[in-house]
């Protein structure tokens, strides 16, 4: 296999990861194709040569990135000189709040998961495609599993990341009907106070029950 090859793939790896890869997770990566034609022998030392010549390609073409050693792996990273531009990038990104819609349809999902996009669809009385779409690509919910019922429809559930942009460490930190007012005199999460607004209004008073059992509380739910 070329050289060029070699430095190509090498940088589509580091590109494509979520988190620093060493020298050893990408020689072992090259040689661990199921198709021998495709494995590639290589050892840490070349790998890490090819690393620099990749990065010295970046210098003599002005790019705007690096290939930059950290928590011992290697990952991409910008240049210092870039930072005003990704930190106005990073301020405009925080300003995009989730639409109501999407608020109401992810209350739904964190109290009553795992559920299904025709339970959704059901509890919220619109069709929610765009929304699910829009909250997993925020990494706010993802698929669990299937449902037990006919046609196998796909159960949604939260994610880590839903935990961390509201500030909980677990589903049962979850504020119970009784505790959203007292959030909501907290002027610091817009989003969140939103989000527990629109779990409020939809909670049935006692009165709208006539004597029914609510059962779409989240206290209920747990009894049930």
């Amino acid at each position: 296999m070329e050289q060029f090859e070699k430095n190509r793939i090498i940088e589509a790896l580091i590109f494509a990861s979520d988190e620093p890869l060493s020298l050893k997770d990408i020689v072992e990566i090259l040689k661990s194709s199921e198709e021998t034609h495709l494995r590639i022998k290589i050892t840490e030392d070349e790998v890490l040569s090819i690393i620099r010549e990749l990065n010295k390609e970046y210098v003599d073409t002005n790019r705007a990135f690096r290939i930059i050693q950290a928590a011992g792996g290697f990952q991409f990273a910008t240049l210092p000189d870039f930072a005003i531009w990704l930190g106005l990038m990073a301020k405009e990104k925080s300003k995009r709040k989730l639409s109501q819609s999407a608020l109401e349809t992810l209350a739904v999902i964190a109290y009553k998961q795992p559920v299904t996009k025709p339970e959704i669809e059901a509890i919220r009385g619109v069709n929610v495609d765009y929304m699910l779409n829009a909250l997993l690509e925020r990494d706010l919910i993802t698929i669990v599993g299937r449902a037990a019922t006919p046609g196998r429809p796909l159960l949604y559930g939260t994610t880590k990341t839903f935990l961390k942009h509201f500030g909980i460490n677990d589903l049962i930190d979850l504020p119970k009907p009784r505790e959203i007012e007292e959030i909501l005199n907290d002027n610091s999460f817009e989003v969140e106070k939103e989000l527990f607004k629109r779990m409020n209004k939809n909670q049935p008073t006692t009165e709208e029950n006539n004597g029914e059992s609510n059962q779409n509380t989240p206290e209920n739910e747990k009894t049930q």
